[in-house]
Order: structure tokens, then sequence, then C-alpha cells
């Protein structure tokens, strides 16, 4: 390990302290409600994201689930239906955050999985780090290396603070910003390479990755699907309410019906092969496998210092998946039930391993996701479609010019972010509200809009509705942009046909699975109370008798403690 390694991560725990403290003054003039003394700290807290997770699909397929995985927890945890991610902008890197820092981005500082810098104005990624690189992989500018952009501590860093460091903190996932943004400031997070289908780490966390991750990739275990396809798992009969498989335009080259095969067009181990494997149950499937190898190369649940460890696991396949092809899908549908069959085995071995009596679980998603808007609006009466976000900005400067005599006012944007020139605007003689204002109208008239929201108005701070509160969370005061723009429920930021997304404070978006589990803790039960996923993390902190989250605002679920 390098000095200069060891000194960044001494200033990133000091800085840690610094945030802390601040939260904790917050935090006294708040009223905290009784809880009761729990059993004693749990050995192992595991930690599930399943990427682009509605709420409506674990409802909707629930009885076609097998006895060891969701139903696991659905019936013998406590599970609250009414849960969210309670921000605006609802995205992959802002619900991974919220998870484990129980902060909104307001606070922790990450706005997207893209946002503009205020300096150069340029595009950056949530977790991009030029300082760092993949451990023996190749690593791109904006690849996610370090949680530099990430603001406040998460759970990890305070258990490892009130344990002097000897509580192991351990993330992988599909996605480099699933595992980083898991794994805070001073865990260690392993993400997929797509060029090499190995699990790789960062030179952020370590120089070189210890002998359990090299004798895992030494294995090549993800060179095994090469030739095999993804076929439905149950009967036919079972996925008759699915959407038709033609709603969704198959993308040249690439199939919009089972079964799908994964090989590389050059017929060799490459990365073509590798990328296509996120698409579908197989990358899932390693992620739980690497989990399980975290488990043995790194004894967790088993600390021989005696002290409580976390494995952050994030699951990126069923975001592809429903990306690709809607969350109404016989696809997306065949998935989960595929990925609550592989639950079940992951729980059976922890079982095997630490003891399921001593291993304390979280279930929840990132975001939701809408339907395709093919599909929407076929059912009648909706009205549903893409926007797309470069004309819409073009279309607004082109407005502003022709009306306030100014060319580029907008100068730049990253939807649902809009950024405006307003020192231009004030040499031209155009007051900062007259410029919001004029766009804002513009805006407003255009097909997909409902709602505009200016930095004006942000920085009064004035909230009416529960969409106001959402979009205020998601708006962080140096980050975010000028502009904030929501759109219709069922429409969304894309381009091209075929497929949907995510991103807006509608309940499709926001309603993720909530399940905690944990017989010596939980008070099993379907819990019909408001929850946030910001909950998670103050609740896990009471249960792990350690401090809450620098930035965390969630409250402890203590309807379902023990």
């Amino acid at each position: 390990m390098t000095k200069n390694f060891s000194l960044s991560r001494q200033l990133a725990h000091a800085l840690l302290l610094v945030s802390s403290v601040a939260a904790g003054q917050a935090h006294a003039a708040k009223a905290v409600p009784a809880v009761p003394v729990t059993a004693a700290q749990p050995k192992l807290v595991v930690v599930l994201v399943v990427d682009g997770l509605p709420q409506e699909q674990v409802t909707r397929y629930r009885e076609q689930f097998g006895p060891g995985g969701f139903r696991r927890l659905l019936e013998q945890g406590a599970w609250f239906s009414d849960a969210h991610q309670a921000h605006g902008i609802t995205v992959t890197a802002i619900g991974h955050s919220a998870v484990l820092s129980g902060a909104y981005p307001y606070q922790h500082g990450v706005i997207g999985n893209n946002w503009i810098d205020p300096v150069t104005k340029k595009s950056v990624y949530c977790t991009e780090d030029g300082n760092f690189h993949y451990i023996g992989e190749e690593t791109k500018p904006d690849d996610g290396t370090s949680p530099v952009k990430l603001r406040v501590s998460t759970l990890g860093d305070e258990l490892r603070y009130a344990t002097g460091d000897k509580a192991k903190v351990v993330t992988v996932s599909g996605k480099d910003r699933g595992a980083i943004l898991l794994a805070g400031k001073t865990g260690t997070a392993y993400m997929y390479m797509e060029k090499t289908g190995n699990f790789a780490s960062s030179t952020y966390y370590m120089q070189q990755h210890p002998q359990w991750v090299q004798r895992y990739q030494a294995a090549k275990p993800q060179d095994r699907y090469y030739g095999k396809s993804w076929t439905p798992l149950l009967a036919d009969g079972a996925y008759v309410n699915d959407a038709r498989d033609d709603l969704v335009a198959a993308k040249p080259g690439t199939r919009n019906t089972f079964p799908f095969a994964y090989y590389s067009d050059s017929g060799n181990l490459d990365g073509d092969y590798y990328s296509r494997l996120k698409a579908g149950p197989f990358l899932d499937e390693l992620t739980l496998e690497f989990a399980r190898a975290a488990v043995d190369g790194e004894n967790l649940g088993r600390n021989p210092a005696g002290v409580p460890d976390i494995l952050g696991v994030s699951l990126s396949s069923h975001d592809y998946v429903n990306h690709a092809y809607g969350p109404e899908s016989k696809m997306s549908h065949d998935h989960l039930q595929r990925l609550d069959r592989m639950l079940a085995g992951f729980f059976a071995d922890l079982d095997k391993k630490v003891g399921m009596d001593n291993v304390l679980v979280v279930l929840t998603a990132d975001h939701g996701f809408a339907n395709v808007p093919e599909f929407t609006e076929a059912r009648g009466g909706f009205s549903a479609k893409r926007i797309d976000g470069d004309k819409l900005a073009a279309s607004l400067n082109q407005h502003l010019a022709a009306t306030l005599g100014v060319d580029k006012l907008v100068t730049t944007w990253s939807m649902p972010n809009i950024y405006l020139d307003y020192a231009l605007a004030e040499k031209n003689g155009i007051q900062r509200a007259a410029l919001e204002d004029a766009a804002a109208r513009f805006l407003l008239q255009q097909d997909g809009l409902s709602q505009i929201y200016t930095r004006t108005q942000m920085e009064s701070g004035a909230v009416a509705t529960r969409m106001d509160t959402l979009m205020r969370r998601a708006w962080n005061r140096q980050l975010s942009g000028d502009l904030m723009v929501v759109t219709k429920p069922a429409w969304y930021f894309g381009k091209g046909v075929g497929g949907t997304s995510h991103g807006s404070p509608y309940t499709y978006d926001t309603n993720v699975p909530l399940m905690v589990f944990g017989p010596r803790w939980i008070k099993p039960g379907a819990y019909g109370e408001y929850a946030e996923v910001v909950d998670i993390a103050p609740t896990l902190a009471h249960l792990l008798r350690i401090r809450q989250p620098s930035a965390s605002e969630g409250r402890i679920l203590t309807e379902a403690v023990r």
C-alpha cells in the first residue's frame, strides 16, 4: 500500500468525522421515539439491492415465488408495502447512495448517474476518479473507481469507525456505482468488468487483490455460459398476463423474445460476450457467486474480532432487462422468478456458513420503472411517450434567443437538469427571474412536461406538495441545474424506439420493496406504514448500536423492531 493511498484514506476518514459531528448537532433537535432493547448485534448484515425492481412486481408475481427467496423475506420478515425512494430523480446512483447513507441528494451530493460539473461545464460520472484505476483491468476516464463524489458517511463507515476498523464492509455489483456507493468511503467495492467478465476492485481500495479474489478470477466462472441460452423457467401458462413481445421493437442484431443465446460475434470469449451477459439471469448468478466467495475469503460473519460485518450485493440485471423489454414483459417476469430461486440458494448457503439466526438481511431497490410507452397507450385512455432531451434543450435555446434577443442562454443540460447563463443574461439587461420565467413558460407548453422548478424556487425553500418535497430533496445547490424538468406520468426522457426507463417522482418509480429479515431483531409482518429507503440506515445503526451516518434523515422503523 502506497503512502499516497494511506493519506487519501486518512483524509477521507477525517472528513467523515467532521460531517458526522455536524449531523449529530442537527439530530439533537429531532424527537427520537423510544425503542426496545434488542438482542446481541447481528454477526453479518446483508444488504441486497435489486436494481430497477418496482414494488408492484413483487406483489404481482408473489404467488409464483419459491419458498426460500422473496417469499422467505415476505413471510418471515418485515415487509413495508408503502416504501419509497423519496427523492424526485429516481436513478441508480442516487438510489444506491440513499440505501446506507440515509441521506437525500441535496446532502449526499450524488444528483444523478451523470451530471454537469459546475466549473468545467462538462458531464461527469457519479463514481469517476482519475486518481485511481481498476486492478488488472482496462480503465477508461469515466469508469467508476472511487466514492469521491459521495459527500457523506454510510452505515459501513460508521461501523468501521465504531469498531476501530475491525469490521469488514465488502460490496459487489454488476455496476461500478452499485458497488462503490454501497461501500461508502472505507468499505471495499468489487464490480463487474465488461471486457473480461471478472469482478475487480480499484486502487482506491487496495493495490492488489487478495488471494481469494485471484483464485476466483483464475477459475473463470463467467466463461461457462458461452453458447448457453436463457429460456423460460415456468410453464407457458404462468406468463399469460404478460405483455406481447411485439410491443417492443428489437434493436438491430438483437431479439425481443425467448430464447436468448449468449455468445460473441467473433466466436471467441471476448467483451462482446461478457457484455451480453448483463441483460439476463447469468450476471446476477455470477454476482451472488462472488458474494459467496467474499463470505468465505473474508470470513464475513465470523470476524475474529467479534464485531459485525456488512456484505452489500447490488444485483444489476433486472434493470437491464426492464430497460430493454419493460416490467410488464415475459422476460422481466421470468428474470424475477429466476432471481427468486438464486436468492433462495444464497440464503441457504449463508445458513450453512454463518447461520441465518446470526444474519440480518435487508432487501430493497434503487428505483422502480415505467411501463413501455406502447404498452401504456395500448391499454386505452393513457398518454405515454419518449422525450428527446437534446431536442428539447435546443428548442428552448432557440425560443429564448427569439424572445429575449440573446443567443445561448442555455449553456448545457443533463436531463432533468438544465443550466442557464445568468452572467450572459445580466450582461444583456435580463434579470435572473425573467430568464427563468421565460424558460419555464416555454417548457410547460411542450408535450409531455408537467412541472418546471427554477433555481429561485429551490433556493426559497418553499414546499407545497409532495412533488415539491421530492424534487427539493433531489436538488443540490452547488451541483444541480437552474431548471429541473418533470415529465407527465408515463412519459420519460429517452430516444429511439423500444424499451423504457425511470427517473421520475411518480410512484411507479419511487415505490420499491423494503424487506427486513432477522428473527432475533425483527418482528415479521406486512406493514402498511409509510417508509422510505433512507430509513434503512438509521434502523440498522440502531440494531448495530452504532452512530447513524452523518447526513441521515430517516427514522428507525420501530414498528418492526423487537
